[in-house]
């Protein structure tokens, strides 16, 4: 009897902190409590510059943070949608969304977010914070399309077959039975994709955007500081995304105990 082959998969998000990986969750507590600790220490003990770096990149923060929220959000609904069109069983909705897929992943986010940004220009004006929200949700569609895909897949048959033998049709089964256990299953690599966009999102200092590392070059270029400012920046993204693998390493535990 043939057994079917173990699949690996390698995100490009944080690892997630559970306590089953004993491993994992000590060297999460090590580097948070550590990049917690070494920023503290810097600021206290060397006001100037690493102080003054501290107070002058919250806002860019705040930049970080509505871009990162913004593009997950509208990623979500594409990601719903090309999941949707992936197992669409209209051949030509099916070939669109695998093609989105295809074209989008094999394209860098860098020159996807220049692309993006310059041909949305010749249409229309819009801010360059918004810009930034739709490029990163068109890049990171393509993922959460394939991540609603296999979630879709892996609620079993039955389920389907069940709700359209009591009288359902196939849009009611797919919105009442299958998508909510569905949300629960990509819940997990959902988050691992926020994490990962939170990372990313640092991409868009090239479009005059002032988040978290825009702020930081700017910092360095007026006090001629890059190895302390981009210490404090790679401190704060190392913590910021520290702390949401937790709260997703939690969320996650707590979908394991429910089913």
């Amino acid at each position: 009897m043939t057994q079917k082959p173990h699949t690996i998969e390698v995100g490009d998000g944080a690892a997630i902190p559970l306590k089953s990986d004993k491993g994992l969750f000590t060297a999460w507590r090590l580097a948070f409590v550590g990049a917690l600790a070494t920023l503290t220490w810097l600021a206290f003990t060397r006001p100037d510059p690493y102080m003054k770096i501290i107070t002058f990149v919250p806002d860019g923060i705040l930049v970080t943070f509505k871009v990162t929220v913004g593009a997950i959000l509208l990623a979500l609904i594409i990601g719903l949608i090309t999941g949707l069109g992936r197992i669409s069983s209209n051949r030509f909705i099916n070939g669109l969304a695998s093609l989105y897929v295809e074209v989008i992943r094999g394209i860098p986010l860098l020159v996807q977010i220049f692309y993006i940004y310059y041909a949305l220009g010749r249409i229309i004006k819009v801010p360059d914070i918004l810009s930034a929200i739709i490029a990163m949700a068109v890049c990171y569609g393509a993922y959460m399309g394939e991540v609603f895909r296999a979630g879709i897949q892996s609620i079993p048959k039955g389920q389907a077959e069940a709700a359209l033998s009591l009288g359902m049709t196939r849009s009611q089964t797919m919105w009442h039975v299958i998508l909510p256990q569905a949300f629960r299953v990509v819940l997990p690599p959902v988050g691992n994709e926020f994490i990962a966009l939170l990372k990313d999102s640092s991409l868009v200092s090239i479009l005059a955007v002032a988040d978290l590392l825009r702020r930081g070059r700017e910092f360095a270029s007026e006090s001629f500081t890059y190895f302390e400012t981009y210490t404090v920046i790679a401190l704060i993204y190392l913590i910021l995304t520290l702390f949401f693998s937790k709260i997703i390493g939690i969320m996650e535990e707590r979908i394991n105990v429910d089913r």
